[in-house]
């Protein structure tokens, strides 16, 4: 029997997320379980995403975590290398092999093509996706497009009749008629990879032999297992784990949630109780137990324990948890030595005195002046998040068009941050200081006035920061479906965003 081999590939495309780390320990609890070895590949084909500075952040995630990879982009290994940027030219050979086997082929449309079948789609309720319009054109037709210097992308080609079988592991028998499968990009018209093409080929050679990921995949499993097919490679033994579900039992999202394992750490959780949470994620140990180190679950570890349901991130299960890990592991004499590191180091103070200097007057007001940069949940005030009597839709759309802007410009610092306040004001044609820096204020710190905002978040960091104005729009009614929708587009367009009182 072939050594277990698991794997992780998480793309640098923002901070890393807790599913990514949710994934990677049941993917080394299983490679452990089996006396195997678990490997960390970086997905980095997306290169207007990628950024080296997030791949150095999932290291540093991992790393606080205590999760360990035998083979990875950091450290090598027999089977590297381990970014797919880097491999580029494997996956057009294999690209290349599927077209002379006539597996797949050389698709022309035009980005205003493929809009034109979603809007026909959309119009008509049919299932949106491409129609297969240059499945089958003659080779005369592709020379003469190709040397017409025509761009194209390279399509799977899926049987059009009969069903796609395989066992999942987890969760049975699955089959799924291939008339639901879309004929999948395999190769960009840049002559990158997609995830499924670049995936099935470094699962392959890399001998990865078991499969470990989201139930969010499952739609893409009969793409990958037809590909194994045609290349006439052996599958890979395939497992979906739940989803992270939030309190609204859809998937966890960054959009309504705090998604960063950088979020968890800057709140103060202790790394061996934030584990130990995220394995309680669709998995029951024997006798219902709940707290337990990394090493009990990967030697008692049964795939039969699994979950086939959603797996709810519980905040207050986390907090309960690291309650219990931080009075059995850090002693008294220990604990303002934790505190501090975590809260009070002195490059932080360094930061935090030039803005506070002049504003205090005793000793005493330091705390109630920066108490919002020490804790996690700060007490809003409506009127506060209302400045000028606005709407509390118009106030939740302004924090939405922040973190969009934010997001933007990749810039989470004073500089982004001020800028994104002023461009978001004259998108709305708002005043700025009166109604969206008061409003951002008020969010941000719970309070009126206090420390220079912009310095401040810089203090606060992203991942609360981001979490801030989250918390901000929820508490303010959120914004209706309809309104996003608008919104949304509006945004992106460039035009003024909708106002609350249309339709």
């Amino acid at each position: 029997m072939a050594k277990v081999r698991t794997r992780i590939a998480p793309s640098p495309t923002g901070e890393p997320h807790v599913g990514t780390a949710y994934m990677a320990l049941f993917n080394l609890i299983f490679a452990k379980h089996h006396g195997g070895e678990f490997i960390l590949r970086i997905e980095d084909t997306d290169k207007a995403r990628s950024r080296p500075e997030y791949e150095k952040s999932i290291y540093k995630a991992l790393e606080w975590l205590k999760i360990k990879w035998d083979e990875g982009p950091d450290i090598g290994g027999p089977h590297g290398s381990y970014r797919q940027s880097e491999r580029t030219s494997i996956y057009r050979e294999y690209a290349q092999k599927l077209l002379d086997q006539d597996r797949a082929y050389k698709c022309f449309a035009t980005p205003e093509e493929l809009e034109e079948m979603r809007q026909i789609a959309s119009k008509t309720h049919t299932k949106p996706g491409y129609d297969r319009r240059y499945r089958n054109l003659s080779v005369e037709e592709i020379s003469r497009r190709e040397k017409a210097g025509t761009p194209y992308t390279i399509r799977l080609k899926v049987p059009l009749t009969g069903t796609c079988e395989y066992q999942d592991e987890i969760k049975g028998r699955i089959t799924c008629p291939w008339s639901d499968v879309d004929d999948q990009v395999l190769l960009k018209s840049d002559g990158l990879p997609t995830y499924h093409l670049a995936n099935v080929v470094d699962d392959h050679l890399m001998k990865i032999t078991h499969v470990i990921r989201g139930e969010e995949w499952m739609s893409s499993t009969p793409k990958h297992a037809l590909l194994y097919d045609y290349l006439k490679w052996e599958r890979p033994k395939v497992l979906h784990m739940p989803l992270l579900t939030g309190a609204d039992g859809k998937k966890l999202s960054k959009r309504k949630n705090p998604t960063s394992v950088f979020y968890y750490k800057q709140s103060g959780y202790l790394p061996e109780a934030f584990v130990n949470f995220l394995t309680l994620m669709g998995y029951s140990m024997p006798d219902d137990q709940e707290i337990y180190p990394l090493d009990a679950i990967t030697k008692k570890f049964s795939v039969e324990r699994v979950g086939t349901s959603g797996a709810f991130f519980d905040v207050k299960k986390l907090d309960w948890l690291n309650q219990h890990y931080l009075i059995n592991l850090i002693s008294e004499d220990q604990l303002w030595d934790r505190i501090s590191e975590w809260g009070f180091s002195k490059d932080k103070m360094k930061q935090l005195m030039p803005l506070v200097h002049t504003r205090i007057k005793t000793f005493g007001e330091f705390i109630e002046l920066c108490a919002f940069l020490f804790v996690n949940h700060i007490e809003l005030d409506r009127e506060l998040l209302c400045p000028q009597g606005i709407d509390p839709t118009l106030s939740a759309m302004l924090l939405q068009c922040m973190i969009w802007s934010m997001d933007e410009s990749e810039n989470w610092d004073k500089s982004g941050f001020e800028a994104a306040s002023h461009g978001v004001a004259k998108r709305f044609d708002v005043h700025h200081k009166k109604c969206v820096m008061r409003l951002l204020f008020a969010t941000i710190t719970g309070r009126h006035q206090g420390p220079p905002l912009f310095a401040s978040i810089v203090i606060l960091g992203k991942e609360k920061t981001r979490a801030r104005l989250l918390h901000g729009i929820a508490f303010l009614g959120g914004i209706s479906g309809k309104k996003m929708a608008k919104l949304t587009k509006n945004w992106q367009a460039g035009d003024s965003p909708v106002w609350p009182s249309e339709d």
